[in-house]
């Protein structure tokens, strides 16, 4: 089998490519084994981008301009303008998800996030939906999903909404009640969807995603496709009543007793096994049919080194590269004085003296899914609930959206560059260091075995 059979073969099971071909080197092993005569030798030693010495004491945000997403690591994916982003002439979006999936032998590229709806400058108190765009290069050209020939008329691109709950049908649910839009006299109009992640595994397509705080319920559910990328998706059985999981504290003040789930939930998905990745450091697995997830008492968590004082964590991801597990979840780098009136960047719980800067990602790694998992670093500033993913070259990248709701990008001289579609290279450190990182500058080198 050559490099490019082994490719091929792991889209069958909807993999991402780091999974079964660049993750643990296949394609230069399989080469090596292909060349007539060749001999196993020990692999010579590879020049990897050095661990960066993490701030002291525990718990502080590295804010150097290096971890930044800057012009010459990153770029704004040029997405496919719907009318209501004529004017502005981008997309905006928060949450960005970016992934590339083989599928019928060829890259697929699928991009999403949190949408506004026309004439609202945020997501809430309601927004229409989530939209999908493709395209065969990370580059683009990306176009809108089409999703013309499900819903002819409509607004394309638009592969679930709250506005469809005219399409269930008996023993096919589109929309549930709890998801549907509903008023009352503080905010007129309520009802809004956040951070959808599109999956494709075991060759099916799905999308898992969060009823935000202005919905009758707050939490994450999943979407199954019966046709493409582009749908039609319905509402798995497990939440035809409610959110996945139990009730869980926190939330504003405005979200109704008892409506509050778990949110941000994410998919990750190894061989035929998937499970549910939500906020703070929860997951579920799902049921072989996908429908739920299993039942458990009390939902497991993982093992990680946490802050004290640990702060709220959201945007949960999983990511698997070279046989190791990245968990990445978004935190606010709040800044406060020091005794000594030096000023201090930390991964800090709100409190008194405390402002949001930045919305950064932070990662630590395992030998395992569940755990333990090391101390966590500073993988990019400003690149809050993100994801990771490998590109159809084996290059590897994270996605951005600069949080417009508060610190950085929320200053009026940077709103009207915050909440886009952005993609930034990442760097790993090798089999010693192993960490990723936002592709820094001034990174240094060392020899990796």
């Amino acid at each position: 089998m050559t490099g490019r059979d082994a490719l091929m073969a792991s889209s069958e099971h909807g993999l991402h490519l780091d999974r079964r071909f660049f993750l643990a080197g296949a394609a230069g092993s399989l080469g090596a084994a292909a060349l007539p005569g060749a001999t196993a030798h020990a692999a010579p030693s590879r020049r990897y981008p050095s661990n960066w010495p993490d701030p002291e004491p525990y718990g502080l945000a590295d804010v150097r301009p290096d971890l930044w997403p800057r012009e010459d690591n990153s770029f704004i994916l040029p997405l496919e303008l719907r009318p209501r982003d004529e004017e502005d002439g981008r997309v905006w979006i928060r949450d960005t998800y970016v992934n590339c999936f083989v599928v019928d032998g060829r890259p697929l590229y699928v991009a999403t996030g949190t949408t506004r709806a026309p004439g609202l400058d945020a997501a809430g108190p309601w927004n229409d939906g989530i939209f999908v765009w493709v395209s065969r290069d990370i580059r683009g050209p990306w176009r809108l999903a089409d999703t013309t020939g499900i819903r002819p008329g409509a607004e394309r691109g638009k592969v679930w909404s709250p506005e469809f709950i005219g399409e269930n049908r008996p023993g096919r649910t589109v929309v549930a009640p709890w998801q549907e839009y509903w008023h009352d006299d503080r905010f007129g109009k309520r009802s809004d969807v956040w951070a959808p992640e599109v999956h494709h595994f075991r060759g099916t397509w799905y999308i898992v995603a969060c009823m935000g705080d202005h919905s009758r319920k707050v939490g994450s559910f999943l979407l199954v496709s019966e046709g493409g990328v582009e749908g039609p998706y319905r509402l798995v059985k497990g939440n035809l009543d409610k959110p996945f999981g139990d009730l869980a504290p926190g939330g504003p003040d405005f979200i109704e007793p008892g409506a509050y789930h778990h949110i941000d939930g994410s998919l990750y998905a190894e061989g035929d096994d998937a499970w549910l990745v939500l906020h703070n450091d929860l997951y579920a697995k799902f049921r072989d049919d996908m429908e739920d997830i299993v039942p458990t008492t009390n939902l497991p968590r993982f093992r990680q080194t946490r802050y004290s004082p640990e702060p709220y964590l959201e945007g949960a991801y999983v990511f698997r590269h070279q046989n190791k597990y990245y968990l990445v979840h978004a935190a606010w780098n709040r800044t406060s004085t020091n005794a000594d009136g030096a000023r201090r960047h930390a991964y800090d719980p709100p409190g008194r003296g405390r402002a949001q800067y930045q919305y950064d990602a932070i990662v630590a790694v395992s030998d395992h899914f569940e755990g333990p998992y090391s101390p966590r670093w500073t993988a990019g500033v400003g690149a809050g609930h993100n994801n990771f993913f490998t590109d159809h070259r084996g290059d590897l990248w994270a996605t951005f959206f600069r949080n417009p709701a508060a610190g950085y990008w929320s200053a009026p001289s940077r709103v009207a560059d915050a909440a886009v579609p952005g993609v930034v290279r990442l760097e790993w450190t090798g089999p010693k260091g192993n960490r990723l990182y936002v592709q820094r500058r001034n990174r240094g080198r060392t020899i990796g075995a």
